[in-house]
């Protein structure tokens, strides 16, 4: 009977101890308009899958792809909620919590991709602590590359662009600054609504990366290219701090590792993922047209004075503003003489 009590106290307590391993687990739940199968998501699929075997399934991550979760404000609301952990946002969609990470985005601030190398490598890091000053764990920036304008008949001049219906995504009050400052009729759309609202006519113009035109099969519905960079898209992947604190310390330190190999992967592959995006457009009949110089500098005073308000009304800080435009003067003055040399 005593022997008999024992192996049953062993029994149970092996039970409980077996139960509370797998309570002990903590679950990261995180939202991604990133499609089922496509690149992101199998990159994020490895992770989770690292994460769980480096962790021994301390932690665990799960994800809502294709948007399923809602739009960025739903999301947001689902985290503080604690029915989500986390999520993967474009800039805009974070700026809410904190202002200053749509700074990269202001309307044709760069003028090519070795202009935000410059200002990335020295910037990240304080868009990283801005971050987590918000409440939130980051691992790292991967950019969509530069927006371009899209529409159905070429696009030579600004005065072409008065009036029109043009697509802002939900939130993004710099992309709508931008377009009213080139003139045109900013309409509000969340991101899965673009598709029909470009057959239904609802809006004529999109400003999206070359990748993304092709993953949500918007270049179907339009025929030309202006290849401009209008704006820097970027991406991260964030979760809440309190969720990211239940981990052990060990666990976060190989969360973090994990996670922030994959966005640099993802950041690394994006410049040549676009690059392929943009000759599939082109193979897919979609015509390019350039801007004179003389319109470029049109355009690029319209996007200075949409600049100017944003910062005016405090969307973007003037001390994050000065920051980033003394380094970029930094930069130029150091490539512009060497390309006046080379010029000789």
């Amino acid at each position: 009977m005593h022997r008999s009590a024992i192996r049953c106290a062993i029994l149970v307590a092996g039970l409980f101890l077996a139960t509370g391993s797998v309570l002990a687990a903590v679950q990261i739940k995180i939202a991604t308009v990133a499609p089922e199968g496509s690149e992101w998501m199998q990159q994020f699929r490895a992770a989770a899958a690292e994460i769980r075997q480096r962790t021994d399934g301390r932690v665990v991550v799960k994800f809502y792809t294709g948007g399923v979760m809602g739009n960025d404000k739903k999301v947001l609301r689902k985290i503080r909620s604690g029915q989500l952990q986390g999520g993967t946002f474009t800039v805009s969609g974070l700026s809410e919590r904190y202002d200053d990470l749509v700074i990269y985005g202001l309307p044709l601030l760069f003028h090519d991709q070795a202009e935000v190398d410059y200002v990335r490598k020295r910037m990240d890091p304080i868009l990283t602590k801005g971050l987590a000053d918000a409440g939130f764990e980051s691992f790292g920036f991967a950019t969509g590359g530069f927006a371009v304008l899209m529409g159905n008949e070429p696009v030579s001049s600004l005065d072409q662009l008065r009036g029109r219906k043009a697509w802002v995504p939900e939130g993004d009050r710099i992309s709508y600054a931008a377009l009213e400052a080139m003139d045109l009729s900013p309409v509000v759309l969340p991101i899965t609504d673009v598709l029909t609202g470009l057959q239904t006519g609802l809006i004529e113009f999109i400003a999206t990366p070359p990748v993304g035109a092709v993953v949500l099969q918007w270049h179907t519905k339009v025929k030309y290219i202006t290849d401009v960079p209008l704006s820097y898209t970027l991406a991260t992947l964030v979760v809440d701090r309190k969720a990211f604190s239940r981990m052990q310390p060990d666990d976060q330190a190989v969360f973090r590792d994990v996670m922030s190999r994959a966005y640099a992967d993802l950041d690394a592959e994006a410049r040549q993922d676009n690059a392929s995006a943009m000759q599939a457009l082109k193979a897919s009949g979609l015509q390019v047209r350039h801007l004179s110089a003389e319109q470029l500098a049109r355009w690029r005073a319209a996007g200075q004075q949409a600049t100017d308000r944003l910062v005016a009304e405090g969307i973007v800080s003037p001390e994050a503003y000065a920051q980033l435009e003394d380094l970029l003067q930094e930069y130029r003055a150091q490539v512009e003489p060497s390309a006046a040399t080379a010029a000789r």
